[in-house]
């Protein structure tokens, strides 16, 4: 069997980085393109130089990919409307457009845990994320996929648009389409940073909320892997990342019962300041 041919927008950002070396190792399994608007060194060759916001770049990218994963976007703390317009929106819109024109068979979607953060300020989550819950950890409620989203600003309101865009495609035009809400993925690898964490939104990030929701670089490409090896009949499907925390308060169990992920690392490795 060929391998598949897969396409990762955002190639070189921070998780983007991390799924490829993970993938790469795969060459059996998978031929990997990318396409951002600078290129990693290393693999110059491998990558379309364009924007997603740009269709004819899109069109160019997905053209033979049987799987799209779609990591390129903008945000960070303080995201306005300006900031995210054009690559969250018009972008995932060309995303989806082209890789359906192009037959693309799987959408791997990068949104963000930030879609539900309002609930996470109401006890008891805040209470585990505070340190001052009296109870077991597991002995809360943690947000999952069926919750009722209640986003932290702009950006994550455009990660909805996302999301809802792919239910379309899902239902109307037959792709399946999976939806990863990232969760505090960072340059230092630990939750002792929250400050780098990738995509924050328009929220802080203090050190005891990181260590509820931090993701390895590991675990998040790990459940990318996942997603991209999901079968068939995942036609839509939204999964938590997250480390194996103790008091996290994003649910991972939904991703380990049916994309089969098991968390390598967890918060409770690091030493959490009091």
């Amino acid at each position: 069997m060929p391998p598949l041919p897969l396409l990762i927008t955002g190639s070189s950002g921070l998780i983007g980085t991390a799924a490829w070396r993970r993938l790469e190792d795969f060459p059996e399994r998978y031929r990997l393109r990318g396409l951002d608007v600078a290129a990693d060194p290393d693999r110059s060759a491998a990558t379309v130089i364009g924007n997603v916001a740009d269709m004819v770049a899109v069109r160019a990218a997905v053209t033979g990919a049987h799987t799209v994963v779609h990591l390129g976007a903008n945000g960070g703390p303080g995201s306005l409307w300006d900031r995210v317009r054009e690559s969250n929106l018009v972008g995932t819109y060309n995303v989806f457009e082209a890789s359906r024109e192009a037959g693309v068979r799987r959408i791997v979607f990068a949104s963000t845990g930030q879609v539900t953060w309002n609930w996470e300020q109401e006890p008891p989550l805040s209470e585990a994320i505070s340190g001052t819950y009296d109870g077991p950890p597991g002995g809360y409620a943690r947000v999952d996929h069926t919750w009722p989203v209640r986003p932290s600003g702009i950006y994550a309101a455009s990660k909805l648009w996302g999301e809802a865009l792919g239910r379309y495609y899902s239902d109307v035009h037959g792709i399946s389409v999976i939806v990863i809400r990232f969760s505090a993925v960072n340059r230092a690898d630990s939750p002792l940073h929250p400050t780098s964490s990738i995509n924050p939104g328009d929220v802080d990030d203090p050190i005891g909320r990181s260590f509820s929701i931090w993701t390895s670089q590991r675990d998040a490409a790990q459940l990318i892997q996942r997603a991209v090896d999901a079968p068939p009949s995942v036609k839509f499907d939204i999964f938590y990342s997250g480390s194996d925390n103790r008091w996290g308060v994003r649910d991972i169990s939904h991703a380990e019962e049916v994309l089969g992920f098991r968390p390598d690392d967890s918060a409770e490795n690091f030493s959490r300041p009091h």
